[in-house]
């Protein structure tokens, strides 16, 4: 799978969030995304989700086939999106059942971000950090290549912040690709970066330069 970002802009109602970015990804690759605040990193994970329409550019896909970036991407946006009603297994389930291509049950995938003990507590009952890791947990129920993450180690504690780079290190290495937003390092190793400031209009920062590897 490969993808490719040329000349992206995004506009969120009158204002110009940033402008003319490109990047290429393919299978085993990871893209960190940085920048200031309010730069449009949130807004560019929620473009190749398909949740926003670009103001200008083109992103294209080989090797998906007649599928769209949508359907093969696993979206963990920075809200966990979680219902505070339904237990940690329930929500995973409805995840599942909604993205399909199964891969691990709800309470396997929990194991594998080490929640096995939470799966019937509700939601609303759970840490901030551990709400973070249910939310996390979404990337295993469904086997989908492209892994979109939007400051994906918020509320992690350094051991969970730990076992999150171990299982991205093995996506990357099953062949599977990662963008992630962040403000924090994600301890990839051989990552390329973009820094979205560089993109923003009327800011005018050093580097951010696309396929710099950190």
């Amino acid at each position: 799978m490969r993808i490719s970002v040329e000349g992206l802009a995004c506009r969120r109602g009158e204002r110009l969030l940033f402008r003319d970015l490109s990047f290429a990804l393919a299978s085993g690759e990871a893209l960190v995304v940085t920048g200031r605040n309010g730069a449009g990193k949130s807004s560019l994970i929620a473009m190749l989700a398909g949740r926003l329409t670009p103001a200008a550019g083109e992103i294209r896909t080989e090797g998906i086939g007649e599928a769209t970036l949508a359907e093969v991407a696993n979206h963990v946006g920075h809200k966990e999106g979680l219902k505070a009603s339904l237990t940690a297994e329930e929500n995973l389930a409805f995840a599942g059942a909604m993205l399909g291509r199964p891969r691990l049950s709800p309470r396997e995938a929990l194991a594998r971000v080490g929640l096995a003990r939470a799966a019937d507590l509700p939601a609303g009952y759970l840490s901030a950090g551990q709400r973070r890791r249910v939310a996390l947990a979404r990337l295993f129920v469904s086997r989908r290549p492209l892994w979109l993450l939007d400051e994906p180690t918020s509320a992690l504690d350094a051991a969970s912040q730990a076992r999150l780079a171990e299982v991205m290190q093995g996506h990357l290495a099953e062949g599977g690709l990662i963008i992630a937003a962040t403000h924090a390092p994600l301890g990839l190793e051989g990552t390329k970066t973009l820094s979205i400031d560089a993109h923003v209009p009327g800011v005018d920062m050093p580097g951010g330069a696309e396929g710099e590897r950190a």
